[in-house]
């Protein structure tokens, strides 16, 4: 670790849906931080020190503390200044948001890696698994039904954490997608993949190197 480190440093991989929700929950922050671009068949060993089991995104605070899990990013990030109120839903409470998190995160996600990477997996059936993806976002299309984000007409911590995965599984077969997703979930999928905030954290970066300038994210900083 840099003996100088006067920001925190984030770890990040442009595409991986876990690196753009930590982001996401960082430049609504405000915070800036070093960024680290990585590749991730060549992760860097200031990264493996860090964190060993090798996973992105990973934030190493200035005092040498280490967060690399996505969505604890986002939560220190937003306990440090949440301005949007991402914290505080229009509807419902910080529980019951994780609680859609965690469960998107757990049946959606298995369902979805079977479906975008089937061929890792023995005797994965990506149709079915498609199918089952659809089935595992039942929690969000009925809340989407009755409001226009997951937890009221605001913009809230759930929408900006699982857009991401719903963005992955769209863009395995976006003409199936668009053609099969109902209505309100191809509204609000359209609205967060438009929106100021993705394009902000989606900008390509310099893949990091030892001795590389510093890239700070946002960048405007």
């Amino acid at each position: 670790m840099p003996e100088q480190q006067t920001r925190p440093l984030l770890y990040s991989f442009r595409r991986c849906p876990y690196a753009m929700r930590a982001r996401m929950g960082l430049f609504a922050s405000g915070l800036v931080v070093e960024l680290r671009e990585i590749i991730l068949r060549n992760k860097p060993a200031p990264m493996l020190e860090a964190s060993p089991k090798g996973t992105i995104p990973v934030l190493v605070l200035s005092d040498g503390h280490v967060i690399d899990e996505s969505l604890d990013i986002m939560l220190w990030a937003l306990e440090c200044n949440d301005p949007r109120g991402w914290l505080a839903p229009e509807t419902g409470t910080l529980k019951e948001m994780l609680a859609l998190i965690e469960e998107i995160d757990g049946s959606f996600k298995h369902h979805l890696d079977r479906y975008k990477y089937a061929t890792r997996y023995d005797d994965a059936d990506e149709v079915a698994h498609r199918a089952m993806a659809m089935v595992a976002l039942a929690s969000l299309i009925a809340r989407l039904e009755v409001s226009q984000q997951l937890f009221g007409d605001r913009v809230s911590l759930a929408d900006v954490a699982l857009f991401p995965f719903v963005r992955q599984f769209a863009n395995t077969d976006r003409i199936w997608f668009d053609t099969n997703a109902p209505k309100v979930l191809l509204q609000w999928l359209e609205g967060h993949e438009t929106s100021d905030l993705f394009t902000n954290i989606f900008l390509k970066w310099p893949v990091w190197q030892e001795g590389a300038s510093v890239t700070l994210f946002p960048e405007a900083a």
